[in-house]
């Protein structure tokens, strides 16, 4: 009897300890959940409605280098905090104070909007703001990737929130009937102060110390860039900035289409592509776990060939299509990039490659994009209306041969061969679990 008691002791105490770690677990992906919502609804709201905002309020003359500021900042700024959070600083403190400044810098960019101050300044302000966001998001994706225990499984669910986030913020520019109205900025700035409170709740883990010197190009994150010695991260680091550059017109030029074809509260109408982006990251851990990251990749560049092409077409339901087909695009290429860095590269690197790839995107990729497709627009534009079908196709040519690049030079390591041994490199093969397909 003795024995049987002790046995049901030892047995509800471990079901009592599991129950207890699954809680914790589940309370800790809960920040992670929440994290994601709140910084993916500030950029949202901000993003989305900043075209028509602008011409609205007579500034449509400098959208494109408005659009432009985020590409501008992301050259400078995610590297030089990218190193802070891997050297210096706990990223959530880094994320904390850049999301205070954040909602000050658009509170401010906005009353320039709304007071009709003079564009260029304008521009100057909304430059400031871009400087100082352009870190977050690759900082709060170290962070989230950090405390997940198996981030190829864990992480597309995970993200979901920030896609949910986006949309509701989008939602809630429509309903408060701000899609051409300063109240979306001064909205996403109070999002942006509940970000950096809310940081107040996560744990504050300090990077790894070190007594050696750092260079000025360590300090200012360059050292990053020898990652592009590795054949298969140049790759993708290549093809995410190539394909970042026709990817680049589908926010600015989107919402102006929808409108032409009778459409209202087009910010809503752009949250479409954020519904099947819940659904392919649901799917994703499948997909990483089944498949080579090759095809995955591949089938994300191929998706976003056919939104355009669905954009070509022209009437209202193939443009609402092809703004579905966002998410999947989406979701294959940009989502599965920061895994493939997380599993591939060094923990001691993976603030910086984050911030490269932000760099490489949200910089390279869409400064070259924002500028080419303003001026694109302007050629495809006659003083009547705009000739959509010739702008969606210029670019949908332009996403082929990116495409074309990538299938061409991306190889990835079968299991069991070996790759250079170079900084920041990780497993070898070319997938995110033992039993992915080779």
């Amino acid at each position: 009897m003795q024995y049987r008691r002790d046995r049901l002791e030892f047995f509800t105490g471990a079901v009592s300890i599991a129950r207890v770690r699954r809680t914790g677990r589940w309370a800790e992906y809960g920040e992670l959940i929440v994290l994601f919502f709140i910084h993916a609804m500030g950029m949202g709201m901000w993003f989305v409605p900043l075209s028509r905002v602008l011409d609205a309020y007579g500034l449509q003359a400098i959208r494109p280098y408005a659009f432009a500021t985020s590409a501008v900042a992301a050259l400078v700024s995610p590297l030089f905090f990218g190193g802070i959070a891997d050297r210096h600083m706990s990223p959530v403190r880094v994320l904390r104070w850049l999301a205070f400044w954040t909602a000050a810098a658009m509170a401010l960019a906005t009353t320039g909007i709304k007071l009709g101050w003079n564009r260029w300044l304008v521009l100057g302000l909304i430059q400031l703001y871009a400087l100082i966001t352009a870190p977050t998001w690759s900082i709060s994706t170290t962070i989230v990737l950090g405390r997940l225990s198996n981030p190829t499984r864990q992480f597309g669910p995970v993200r979901v929130s920030a896609t949910v986030g986006w949309m509701v913020g989008c939602w809630v520019i429509s309903l408060l009937h701000a899609d051409v109205s300063v109240r979306a900025g001064y909205s996403g700035a109070v999002v942006w102060l509940v970000l950096s409170l809310f940081t107040l709740a996560l744990p504050s883990v300090a990077p790894a110390k070190s007594t050696a010197r750092l260079t000025i190009r360590e300090r200012l994150g360059l050292d990053a860039l020898s990652l592009l010695r590795n054949r298969d991260h140049r790759v993708v680091f290549i093809t995410a900035a190539l394909i970042s550059i026709p990817i680049a017109a589908f926010f600015p030029y989107t919402p102006p289409h929808l409108q032409s074809l009778g459409f209202q509260h087009t910010s809503a109408w752009m949250s479409l592509g954020q519904v099947t982006e819940i659904f392919a990251q649901f799917g994703l851990a499948w997909l990483l776990t089944n498949l080579r990251l090759k095809w995955i990749f591949f089938f994300g560049l191929l998706f976003a060939l056919l939104r355009y092409l669905c954009f070509v077409v022209g009437t209202p339901g193939w443009l609402l299509a092809g703004i579905s087909l966002h998410g999947l695009a989406f979701t294959l290429f940009y989502v599965t990039a920061p895994v493939y860095l997380n599993e591939r590269v060094d923990h001691a690197w993976r603030a910086r490659a984050q911030a490269l790839m932000t760099l490489m995107t949200t910089g390279l990729g869409n400064l070259i994009g924002y500028l080419a497709s303003g001026a694109w627009f302007d050629a495809c534009r006659t003083a009547d209306a705009v000739q959509w079908r010739r702008f969606w196709g210029g670019l949908a040519a332009v996403v082929a041969l990116v495409t074309m690049y990538f299938v061409c030079t991306y190889r990835g390591q079968r299991s069991g061969r070996t790759a250079a041994v170079l900084p920041g490199a990780g497993p070898a093969d070319d997938s995110l679990s033992p039993t992915a397909t080779p």
